[in-house]
């Protein structure tokens, strides 16, 4: 089979004291081994919540979520946790690196909480590959923007997962740093035979894609 993740009619619902918000609703495509996925939409249309839920990091309300053959409503936290860290990798808009942690520390405490042998190697390694070499030892506020997302997308990918969730990976960065850190994204997710889901409000960005999806208003647009 070649499917590796699947969303069934899938809704979230966030619910306060007097009301309840309808954040998603009716949620459902597949997106296969090796598969690209751009998810466009406006601000405020629930791209990132979507991601929230793929990546088991808030639990949907309705419908079903299937990824690696497991529903993933019908696991704990811990085992979703489990899953999570093996395969899948997440990048953000903002960066949340370690700011008292050197650009290879950031990369090798993933390495460290997988209990991952050599993490020192294996760092250097992806940071050498993001082309950053020369900024081992260098902290977050001696990096640049561009610098400091190509450290993200290094600890996010150093554990070679499967499935790669990116939220405006370049929401933060000008014009140059973008194409940059597209072309590297895309080079890994190519020569790692990794999937993609990509949120992002640059048209030019989502049409590397394989497939796009438009959400409005929590729904998906046909």
């Amino acid at each position: 089979m070649d499917m590796l993740l699947k969303l069934n009619d899938v809704g979230l619902i966030y619910k306060t004291d007097n009301s309840s918000i309808n954040v998603l609703q009716d949620i459902s495509f597949v997106l296969k081994y090796k598969q690209t996925l751009a998810i466009i939409g406006e601000s405020g249309s629930g791209k990132t919540s979507l991601i929230m839920l793929i990546g088991g990091l808030e639990r949907n309300t309705s419908g079903k979520i299937y990824f690696l053959n497991h529903e993933l409503s019908n696991l704990n936290e811990d085992k979703i946790s489990e899953i999570r860290k093996k395969n899948i990798g997440i990048v953000f808009q903002s960066f949340y690196l370690v700011p008292n942690y050197t650009a290879l520390e950031n990369v090798c405490l993933t390495l460290e909480i997988n209990r991952i042998k050599n993490p020192i190697k294996k760092g250097k390694e992806i940071l050498d590959r993001f082309g950053l070499s020369k900024r081992l030892t260098h902290y977050p506020s001696q990096l640049s923007g561009g610098e400091q997302q190509r450290v993200a997308i290094a600890r996010s990918v150093v554990m070679k997962p499967k499935l790669i969730l990116a939220d405006e990976p370049t929401g933060n960065l000008d014009s140059e740093n973008s194409e940059i850190i597209s072309n590297m994204l895309f080079e890994y997710v190519n020569e790692e035979s990794a999937s993609l889901i990509l949120v992002t409000h640059d048209q030019n960005l989502a049409k590397r894609t394989q497939k796009i999806i438009k959400i409005k208003d929590g729904t998906i647009v046909k």
